[in-house]
């Protein structure tokens, strides 16, 4: 396995809610944050990439949606989340 796939795994074992959680959204958030983090180092040294940035925004986006669906469904859920990725709210 090549290290991405490692880190993604590692993701996946740490925010699953459940043994063959995959899809949840905590691990879609958790996913999303750690390739929204890459990304922005990427932007970092590349500042001129606009399509990595219009990326990054869309990603930010989907977060955004995925992280206010838990608030209205699950807030227990939603405040651990935000806790365990020191996520801004």
């Amino acid at each position: 396995m090549t290290t991405k796939s490692n880190n993604k795994k590692q993701v996946i074992d740490k925010f699953k809610t459940h043994a063959q959680d995959t899809g949840s959204p905590e691990v879609q958030v958790a996913l999303l944050s750690q390739r929204i983090g890459n990304v922005a180092d990427h932007l970092k040294s590349h500042s001129h990439d606009n399509h990595s940035r219009r990326g990054l925004l869309s990603m930010i986006n989907k977060r955004r949606r995925l992280l206010h669906f838990l608030m209205r469904k699950a807030p227990d859920r939603y405040q651990d989340i935000i806790g365990k990725l020191d996520l801004p709210k």
